[in-house]
């Protein structure tokens, strides 16, 4: 609700919906499956934050019927200026990624490329759009 304020379904609400989405499918398609979560520095990397998606994970595994790998990708939030989104720290991803290993669940951290040339995934447009929201407030000046 922090993030999306504006989402009308739980999370339990939501794992339901994906339980029930790959349980129509057949077993074969399901062999993998990737939950990707972007880790936002004292939004979601605590630890807390790592059982509940561990609790969120399991749960899918053991509600979804036949065999299913789950795998977690945890992806650093690209930093692009933001007073209040922060990329975390290697070291709270590492941990996060440990209490989740810990916990029986697969997980990968996404290697981040082009952030230190601002150029990571969504960093591009957000400067665009920062870039062109103050040329028009010079213009007004």
């Amino acid at each position: 609700k922090k993030l999306v304020p504006t989402t009308r379904y739980t999370m339990e609400e939501l794992r339901m919906g994906f339980v029930n989405a790959l349980n129509t499918r057949n077993s074969k398609s399901l062999r993998m499956t990737m939950l990707e979560i972007a880790l936002i520095h004292d939004v979601n990397d605590q630890l807390s934050h790592a059982d509940d998606l561990a609790d969120f994970a399991l749960n899918i595994m053991h509600d979804v019927k036949g065999s299913i790998k789950l795998v977690v990708n945890l992806i650093p939030f690209n930093d692009i200026g933001h007073a209040t989104y922060r990329k975390p720290s290697m070291e709270r991803v590492l941990a996060f990624q440990k209490r989740l290993v810990d916990r029986g669940v697969y997980t990968y951290i996404r290697k981040t490329r082009g952030d230190d040339e601002s150029a990571a995934c969504g960093q591009l447009a957000t400067t665009m759009k920062k870039q062109r929201k103050d040329q028009n407030h010079g213009d007004l000046a």
